[in-house]
């Protein structure tokens, strides 16, 4: 296929409208091959009656990333969104009586746990957040913001003389027994373990390492004006302008592999579109399990489904509450966080008593959310992923709704649906909506020391088949995909300019 072909992008999601973005500034054609509707992948919305609620990524963290991908556009992420810092980055509560505000202020997080925890665990705080950070400033550029490496590699790009603080990321130590070195109390250890969670993995299992979540999230986290939506929106609008070509509804159901090498995709009507490169934004089990072709599927190793990280259950509603005051994050904890995760991971069933996130869309900077007035909630719960194997049903479905229910009613919180019906999603729709994962929402769980280095990076065994999105290398994440896909375009601008590939 000529080095001159349009390169290819399979999926719409955040990798691929970064790869098509960036591939397209530095002058390639691009086409963008999407299946649904409109862009945005996990990104997604959900109309309940008059309402639109983000059930996907419910904030923007790592600005920087979006700032380097607008600037290569020409643009900047000023000039295409608008963005409002969180000054309470979430609220949790475990009783009616035990509550506790995160601040994106440091000091104020420590004053505030020192009030809850008293001053030991405010000090562990302290001594927290420079692990964290220390764990952030490592791995940075050598990992995250370079291409997939093993061990070895990883070695050598920190180099020797910084391999004491390679040693301080803790990848043998699992996340919950090193917070046991800051908090005494076990709340705390709650409230910080639930970091692992972010990628779909449980603090029992996953290393210490995921404590730099805690570190990005004081850099800022973000509410994106108009909804998550608006960041999938402006990538397309950008790429648009730079002549990227869209193609929505419709299914790509091949990749096809000539000499060995990719050279093209067919879709579903049997038509066949050449291209000098293929980008697959699709979870990469989808692969491995024969989505694109036997041919494609050698192109990396398959997701077993006991490595799967977790699904999850959404309830989306238009709801009024009493009781507890929300923030636009919100936790409500399960009393026995040890058995919700044994449940979830080891014998794969919900947990009897689960801790619920909300996000309480219309809260936040300058919310004017008269009291008593009906307000958007995305309500959501951890599910193991076996939508595939095991998918629940409608009694099942409405048991879990009860649990979080209860949950919220033991933590001080009423809610009651108004209007139209809510939505609920649970891990058999979203194995639907992302082939072959089960519902798994984040690829490969980060469960061991070696997790993350089994994630696949941008290249894969097929020349001309590269990866992007959240279950590739560097993870999953609205940034982390979105630099999987500039990852993705760096490869492929340099294997069609590189004589030698």
């Amino acid at each position: 296929m000529s080095r001159h072909s349009p390169v290819i992008v399979i999926g719409a999601g955040i990798g691929g409208l970064a790869a098509a973005v960036h591939l397209a500034a530095a002058g390639r054609a691009v086409t963008v091959v999407e299946r649904a509707a409109t862009v945005g992948g996990k990104m997604r919305e959900i109309s309940v009656g008059a309402a639109t609620i983000d059930a996907g990524p419910t904030v923007l963290t790592m600005p920087f990333v979006f700032d380097a991908l607008f600037a290569a556009a020409g643009t900047s992420l000023a000039a295409e969104l608008s963005l409002q810092p969180l000054e309470v980055l979430a609220r949790h509560a475990w009783t009616p009586d035990e509550r506790l505000d995160l601040f994106a202020d440091p000091a104020r997080t420590e004053a505030a746990i020192g009030d809850f925890a008293g001053a030991d665990d405010a000090r562990g705080y302290v001594a927290f957040c420079a692990r964290a950070r220390a764990i952030y400033s490592t791995l940075d550029q050598p990992f995250m913001r370079a291409p997939r490496a093993g061990p070895l590699t990883l070695v050598r790009r920190v180099g020797l003389s910084r391999l004491p603080q390679l040693l301080q990321i803790a990848p043998f130590t699992t996340m919950w027994t090193a917070l046991g070195e800051f908090f005494k109390d076990s709340r705390l250890r709650q409230l910080f373990g639930r970091y692992a969670t972010y990628c779909g993995s449980s603090p029992f299992a996953a290393p210490a390492t995921l404590m730099l979540v805690a570190h990005v999230e004081q850099e800022g986290v973000y509410v994106v004006d108009g909804g998550m939506q608006r960041v999938a929106q402006a990538m397309h609008r950008v790429a648009q302008r730079l002549d990227v070509k869209f193609r929505f509804n419709t299914d790509a159901t091949g990749i096809d592999v000539r000499s060995g090498r990719a050279v093209g995709v067919t879709l579903a009507g049997g038509e066949v579109i050449g291209g000098s490169a293929i980008v697959l934004n699709a979870d990469v089990n989808s692969l491995h399990a024969g989505c694109f072709g036997a041919a494609a599927a050698q192109a990396t190793p398959g997701v077993p489904p006991a490595a799967r990280s977790l699904s999850a259950l959404t309830w989306c509603a238009s709801a009024r509450t009493d009781g507890m005051v929300l923030d636009r994050h919100n936790v409500f904890f399960s009393p026995d966080y040890a058995a919700e995760f044994t449940a979830l991971v080891r014998d794969r069933a919900m947990a009897a008593a689960p801790t619920v996130y909300i996000c309480a869309q219309d809260r936040g900077p300058g919310s004017a959310l008269a009291p008593g007035a009906p307000e958007r909630l995305l309500c959501l719960i951890n599910a193991p992923p076996t939508g595939d194997t095991a998918p629940m049903n409608d009694d099942e479905v409405a048991r879990n709704v009860d649990r979080i229910t209860a949950t919220l009613v033991r933590c001080g919180l009423h809610v009651q649906a108004t209007g139209a019906a809510p939505v609920v999603t649970a891990p058999a729709d979203f194995a639907r909506l992302f082939p072959a994962t089960g519902g798994a929402l984040y690829g490969r769980a980060a469960h061991g020391w070696r997790a993350s280095f089994e994630r696949p990076g941008a290249r894969t065994r097929i020349p001309g088949l590269y990866l992007a999105g959240g279950s590739v290398h560097p993870g999953p994440g609205v940034p982390m995909a979105a630099l999987s896909g500039t990852m993705a375009a760096a490869c492929i601008h340099a294997d069609l300019t590189s004589p030698s590939r």
